[in-house]
């Protein structure tokens, strides 16, 4: 089966972990020129995913997921109905069939202000230090001490590369990963892997953030859409 993926940046990567566990033929593009999405306009957004989505259709994918936060909360269901021949799936809609009143989003704030979850706190200063991979602990600790619950949704698929240092700073917190949810509501099919990375601008910073991320294999090609 070959498998579309998409986000702002290296973000995705993290469902793309998840996701490579059954083995298939992904297309993953992180559209790193144009990051951040969270605070993009509706408009913006609809005309980055639409052109990225075109993209994957062009490499034949079997099935497309937005393996970002913001593009789900805002705009899948615009995006399963303009591309109704294809399935499209996002990061968002399992997690909403199982959050509860005792746990809290940390998210962009496109996500936040898409009023998709009642409790959720906005992170910007989060996706642009994890791209150029600086240290986010003073953030972290910013937005963790807004937090009043027991539970926490990673719900910005670049946040579970910082699972480590939230733990240090909050060890008590169940965090919650959306890519594992998706990847377990998903239970894909297991072929031969190969792994396909495209991104808008490729340099050595980015390769080390995917090394980090992506223990397999892969090839990698810069693509200005």
């Amino acid at each position: 089966m070959k498998i579309g993926i998409f986000d702002s940046g290296i973000g995705g990567l993290t469902v793309l972990k998840e996701l490579i566990k059954y083995h298939n033929e992904y297309y993953y593009f992180g559209d790193n020129t144009n990051i951040p999405y969270g605070s993009k306009s509706i408009l913006e957004l609809k005309q980055l995913s639409s052109r990225i989505i075109n993209f994957l259709l062009d490499k034949n994918v079997d099935i497309i997921i937005i393996a970002c936060g913001t593009i789900s909360t805002n705009l899948s269901e615009y995006l399963k109905s303009k591309y109704p021949y294809i399935p499209i799936y996002d990061v968002v809609s399992p997690i909403l069939e199982i959050i509860d009143e005792d746990t809290t989003v940390l998210a962009t704030t496109a996500t936040v202000n898409s009023g998709k979850f009642k409790n959720a706190i906005a992170c910007p200063l989060l996706v642009p230090l994890i791209e150029k991979g600086e240290d986010c602990t003073d953030a972290l600790k910013q937005y963790l001490a807004q937090v009043k619950t027991n539970k926490i949704v990673l719900g910005c698929t670049h946040y579970p590369i910082l699972i480590n240092e939230i733990n240090k700073i909050n060890p008590q917190l169940k965090i919650i990963n959306m890519g594992k949810i998706l990847g377990e509501k998903l239970q894909l099919p297991s072929d031969k892997l190969k792994i396909n990375l495209y991104f808008g601008k490729v340099d050595e910073s980015l390769i080390k953030n995917i090394n980090k991320i992506i223990e397999n294999d892969y090839t990698i090609e810069e693509i200005k859409l």
